[in-house]
């Protein structure tokens, strides 16, 4: 491991030295957006540590922190880290109900909020988290006298600049750590049971930095980071927030997902770290706009479009490009792609993909247009990452190959088991939860998969995989890119386990269906009636027909229902990073699902 730095603080204490009057952290306040030096950025992460320490807060403590992206997120984190405390992460879109378990699993005496609105969760169940001492919040707000709060301002003494002698002390403190100490608790969704707190320490997170960097080749003291991801998510957290930090870059935070678009023209970032139903939308919206161009613009894409599979193929995979196949793609570059990526700000060099599977199809898209998108693989528990694709090692439809010093292997049931200094150091108060998941070292991923040539192949997570009542097993996560690749196709949701055959949820892409609608003269009057109209339901008819015949015939999804609204984190379908939560969309949409077996007799 690179012994350049003990912990987390002191990277950040080594590179405030370093890069001291570069830029750390851009973020909006009051309309316009303000910047934060290294320098800067650390001095305010040794206040927010300083009044902890007032707060008694000692090593080993736990602090909690539940908001939404901002830089308070990650000026807390520091603080907490630099005193010595383990950060505890909550997503802002968790219930308070969610939020008491968390909160009580984990002892922490202090959480921090980023309105008011996160507030009265807690407040809400105040009476079952006895432990909460007090709440810091990062905007003002009155609170109630049954749950103290004070701004981050006032346990900051922002006011009061950090002493010689204050400075000496939080150093000292800092110096302190060491790399198997915990850094973190992040707990897992509990899609599939009760939340487990994952301990992180900073050897974990700081390997997982260092290779990314390494094996990436990329990122560096003059870059951008657009960050957008939930800072709760280990993704971002690790790849978008301390990696950028590891390298002196400068992180930017989005003001939301649906203003990206706005922000990369205003900021022009040169690395992006995302999931796949971004890319899957931004996609869609590029060939939306190519299916209303002229029919030469049309063409002339097409034609790019095909001219640049070639050249990535013998570019990236093959590493053997021709001359002339250098110089066709120059051109559709001049004329097609460069035009493209002046819509994410111009200066885009790469995306960094995970936590889900990203279609093949949409992957090799964004390295045509001059975007590479390197998929990676990993979880929670490997901080996370366990492989990626990068410049020099790249298989469109694989994770990539695995980090330096990690280990892979398939099961014999086709789990994929790691072991590598990522992997974490167990679930917290959960001794069982822990020897059941790691066996001498080897960390059981919970997905299935295989090797081929060096680079791993995902295929879906052990635990939902469809078992037919044939017998046969079937991931759904490619049958649904499969589905989403369809032009006419937003979302879906594929159903079959212990029943005879697959159905799916499907969200149309309604600006197609209403295109559609119009072309065809069928009256409506809602989108609800839209989606049930006969010559809509025959339309996507024709399209599954299509897409199943690409498909093995098990897989086949023999019926289905056009749902008029997209899967949402706010309709609890979806999880903060885009996922889709399947027990609670079967339940949601229990009726509907089991009506495509009513008459399954025949």
């Amino acid at each position: 491991m690179d012994k350049s730095f003990k912990s987390i603080p002191d990277m950040l204490r080594r590179n405030a030295t370093r890069f001291d009057g570069q830029l750390a952290l851009k973020y909006r306040k009051q309309g316009r957006f303000v910047t934060l030096s290294y320098a800067e950025y650390y001095d305010r992460a040794l206040m927010a540590a300083r009044g902890l320490k007032k707060m008694n807060v000692r090593a080993g403590d736990r602090v909690a922190i539940l908001s939404e992206n901002r830089a308070g997120w990650v000026i807390a984190d520091m603080g907490i880290l630099a005193a010595g405390a383990i950060t505890v992460p909550i997503y802002p879109t968790n219930t308070p109900e969610q939020i008491e378990y968390m909160l009580n699993h984990c002892g922490a005496r202090i959480v921090f909020v980023s309105s008011r609105f996160q507030y009265y969760k807690l407040l809400k169940v105040r009476e079952s988290i006895p432990d909460v001492e007090l709440v810091v919040s990062f905007e003002r707000f009155l609170g109630d006298s049954a749950l103290p709060v004070c701004t981050f301002y006032q346990l900051s003494e922002v006011d009061h600049p950090i002493t010689e002698q204050e400075r000496r002390e939080l150093e000292c403190g800092i110096d302190c750590l060491g790399p198997d100490d915990i850094l973190t608790l992040i707990y897992t969704s509990g899609t599939t049971g009760v939340p487990k707190g994952v301990m992180l320490s900073h050897r974990n997170i700081l390997t997982n930095t260092q290779y990314l960097t390494e094996q990436s080749g990329a990122v560096g003291d003059n870059d951008v980071l657009l960050s957008f991801l939930p800072l709760s998510h280990v993704l971002e957290r690790s790849a978008g927030y301390y990696t950028a930090i590891r390298n002196g870059a400068l992180m930017v935070f989005a003001d939301s997902i649906e203003k990206i678009p706005e922000n990369m023209m205003e900021v022009s970032p040169t690395v992006m770290v995302s999931v796949p139903r971004l890319f899957e939308k931004i996609y869609h919206r590029i060939f939306e706009n190519v299916h209303h161009m002229p029919v030469v613009k049309r063409s002339l894409f097409h034609w790019g479009i095909e001219v640049g599979k070639q050249y990535v193929e013998a570019k990236f995979v093959k590493r053997q490009p021709s001359a002339m196949l250098a110089f066709k793609y120059g051109l559709a570059d001049r004329l097609i792609f460069s035009k493209i990526r002046a819509r994410f700000g111009g200066r885009m060099k790469l995306c960094c993909c995970g936590g889900a599977p990203l279609d093949k199809t949409i992957n090799e898209f964004f390295w045509i247009i001059g975007i590479p998108i390197f998929e990676g693989y990993g979880l929670t528990e490997t901080s996370p990452a366990i492989s990626f694709n990068n410049f020099n090692h790249v298989r469109f439809g694989s994770v990539g190959i695995p980090l330096r010093d990690t280990e892979v292997k398939i099961a014999g049931d086709g789990e994929i088991m790691v072991r590598g200094p990522q992997v974490m150091v167990g679930y917290y108060n959960d001794h069982e939860a822990t020897s059941t998941a790691v066996e001498d070292g080897w960390f059981k991923t919970g997905d299935i998969g295989h090797m081929d040539d060096g680079f791993l192949y995902i295929t879906d997570r052990k635990k939902e995989l469809i078992i037919t009542a044939g017998g046969k097993n079937i991931a759904p996560q490619p049958i649904e890119n499969e589905l989403k690749l369809d032009k006419y196709v937003s979302s879906a949701f594929v159903y079959g386990d212990r029943k005879p055959y697959l159905v799916a949820l499907v969200v149309p892409n309604m600006e197609r269906v209403l295109e559609f609608a119009k072309s065809k003269h069928i009256d409506y009057v809602d989108l609800d009636d839209l989606v049930m109209h006969s010559a809509v339901h025959k339309l996507f008819e024709q399209r599954l027909a299509e897409i199943n015949g690409r498909l093995a015939r098990y897989e086949s999804i023999k019926k289905f229902v056009l749902l008029p609204r997209d899967f949402s984190i706010d309709g609890g379908e979806l999880t903060a990073t885009l996922k889709l939560r399947r027990k609670v969309i079967y339940e949601k949409y229990k009726h509907k699902i089991e009506d495509l077996y009513a008459d399954q007799g025949e």
